[in-house]
């Protein structure tokens, strides 16, 4: 069982200033290390998708700036609103705080990862257990929290979201939503989820991402809805692996939509579209590229979680794609540490 030891030191690539920042209305991921490199790499790209002026290119130039500045406050940010959170928030739904117990899990959830921890389990034998979405994009669906957990953790998170808490953005392309280790739900809910249960599972499912050596995480909680965001533009996570948990509410449209790996070319040729279902999780590689499609109506609420492995990512950014320029950072930082764990294979493209 992979767990993360206290004296453990987890950082961020110095990458996170400066690469990968998301423009929403042009549609791209930008890297930014000023106007003249801005310029040069996506001029011609920018003018393309609607940058034409000189007032468009100071506003991109500006809300690039921005971006950077808050990412380098970020860590400082963070802690202080956990802080605040924890000592002046009052919980709805206290018990969703209580560790993690098995009566919140689905009963085939409990079932597949009893399996896959057994001896002699293996991956034919845990493809017999679970729905298979894509076998050539290795892309799987598993339930995971019953019924009453999720409208229980629904209602804590409405009621976060109703109160003068201090919120921060979910991650750089969703601004509604809730970040679990602000909330205080890292430690009683995600830990357990990633050590207990999901370490047997990904080990069998994706050995060669580090799904067997998982050591870390970011959580949170991501919301669309009429007058908020409503979509999700194609991207890959900042993770080894990938848990989208739909948790509610009731909704149309909104699909998730999956190309190749962000590796690859032509990645999002004939992509794959993949309903969500209340209570079930879909598992899929960092790397692959993915987006949402538009809400139709109503209200969805997904937790998503990145799964990371140190042994993975130390030997190569997924942002960057680089050897990792690490930078200390709090709690589980951006997965990367300083010491050697063993390592293993970075993912293969296929």
């Amino acid at each position: 069982m992979a767990t993360a030891r206290a004296s453990r030191r987890f950082c961020r690539c110095a990458c996170f200033c400066s690469e990968n920042l998301y423009v929403a209305r042009y549609g791209l991921h930008l890297r930014f290390r000023g106007e003249q490199q801005l310029r040069q790499d996506y001029g011609p790209i920018l003018r393309s998708r609607g940058c034409v002026s000189a007032k468009d290119f100071q506003q991109l130039l500006a809300e690039l700036e921005q971006e950077v500045e808050r990412r380098r406050r970020l860590g400082q940010e963070s802690a202080a609103r956990k802080a605040l959170i924890a000592s002046s928030y009052h919980p709805a739904r206290p018990e969703v705080y209580d560790s993690l117990q098995d009566a919140a899990l689905a009963p085939e959830f409990l079932s597949i990862t009893e399996y896959s921890a057994s001896p002699g389990a293996d991956l034919q034998g845990l493809l017999q257990r679970l729905q298979t979405v894509s076998e050539e994009k290795r892309i799987y669906r598993v339930p995971v929290f019953t019924a009453p957990f999720c409208q229980a953790l629904l209602e804590e998170l409405e009621h976060f979201e109703r109160s003068d808490m201090p919120k921060g953005r979910p991650n750089t392309m969703n601004n509604y939503g809730v970040l679990l280790h602000e909330l205080g739900l890292d430690e009683p809910l995600v830990t357990p989820l990633r050590e207990r249960f999901l370490q047997p599972l990904m080990a069998l499912l994706y050995p060669d991402c580090g799904g067997g050596q998982l050591d870390s995480h970011r959580a949170f909680v991501v919301k669309y809805a009429p007058g908020q965001d409503r979509e999700l533009g194609c991207h890959y996570d900042n993770a080894e692996l990938t848990l989208n948990v739909a948790l509610g509410k009731a909704f149309t449209g909104g699909a998730l939509y999956f190309g190749g790996l962000f590796q690859a070319p032509a990645a999002l040729t004939e992509p794959l579209e993949v309903e969500h279902v209340v209570g079930q999780g879909v598992l899929h590689r960092g790397g692959q590229l993915h987006g949402a499609r538009p809400l139709g109506t109503g209200e969805r609420w997904n937790l998503v979680v990145w799964l990371r492995a140190s042994a993975v990512r130390n030997r190569l950014c997924p942002m960057c794609c680089r050897e990792p320029d690490l930078v200390d950072d709090d709690g589980f930082g951006d997965g990367f540490t300083r010491e050697e764990p063993p390592t293993v294979d970075v993912c293969a493209l296929t």
